[in-house]
């Protein structure tokens, strides 16, 4: 049983729900990174996703693709990830999550790559552009290591999609929301209770929402349909705010712990 999988059992167990907040890694460094990744659990996360810098994320929203081109403006690379995963895990069992785009994995080696993943310490992996249909060159090594594949789902994935990803999928589901790029909005999608569910009878994969949530009320009100509440560019945004401040990782923190409190 991986660590994602822990996480969701021993929630389950006491009805809670997941908090899986997003940041990249490398904004606005690796060292600052480290320290927020402590200030996240701290805080309330249970599950940590840490953004891969790419030059073209096209699933993103200005305010993560800023993220990213801060961090590479640092030349952070994957490489750079794993090393710091590796100083992390020396001081935190919170599981790990790299999301990212194909093309800096695939430039490492898929078998390497899994490898060295395992061994830093990662837990799993979500690739934005890397569709089920594709995912067996990567799939195949990080099966071997015991990594998750994190997939996900959209309002316009019909139930044959729907079917393909969770037979491939590991960790849990990801279901996006809304239609378009990462970002905070002000109102929720009135569907997304309905989705949730029709995704729930097709897996016993827990299912996590995320793009769009931004306050601790519209955390509450999705953890009552899903496992998990996945929060990105409300976070990044605080800490864009925040860059030359010495107090960014304390406001990060209060307020993801806001966020925890709202689930609940």
């Amino acid at each position: 049983m991986t660590r994602i999988s822990k996480v969701f059992q021993r929630l389950s167990a006491n009805n809670g729900k997941a908090l899986i907040p997003y940041i990249t890694a490398g904004d606005p460094s690796l060292e600052l990174t480290k320290k927020l990744v402590f200030q996240l659990e701290k805080s309330g996360a249970d599950i940590i996703e840490l953004g891969v810098p790419f030059s073209d994320p096209m699933a993103d929203g200005p305010t993560i693709q800023r993220a990213s081109e801060r961090a590479l403006a640092n030349n952070v690379s994957l490489r750079d990830v794993l090393d710091l995963t590796s100083e992390i895990r020396m001081h935190t069992e919170i599981p790990i999550i790299l999301f990212g785009y194909y093309n800096p994995f695939f430039t490492y080696g898929p078998e390497k790559f899994s490898r060295d993943a395992k061994e830093a310490g990662i837990d799993g992996v979500l690739i934005v552009d890397l569709p089920p249909e594709e995912v067996d060159e990567l799939k195949v090594y990080v099966d071997k290591v015991g990594l998750d594949i994190i997939f996900l789902t959209a309002p316009t994935s019909n139930e044959e999609r729907i079917k393909l990803i969770t037979k491939k999928a590991g960790g849990f589901i990801y279901y996006v929301s809304v239609t378009g790029v990462t970002g905070a909005r002000t109102s929720l999608d009135s569907h997304i209770e309905e989705y949730v569910a029709k995704v729930k009878k097709l897996t016993d994969l827990p299912v996590g929402v995320g793009f769009g949530i931004s306050t601790p009320g519209q955390a509450g009100k999705v953890a009552k349909w899903a496992d998990a509440v996945i929060v990105g560019s409300a976070i990044v945004k605080i800490i864009e705010e925040n860059l030359n401040s010495p107090d960014m990782v304390k406001k990060v923190g209060q307020f993801v712990k806001s966020l925890k409190e709202g689930i609940g």
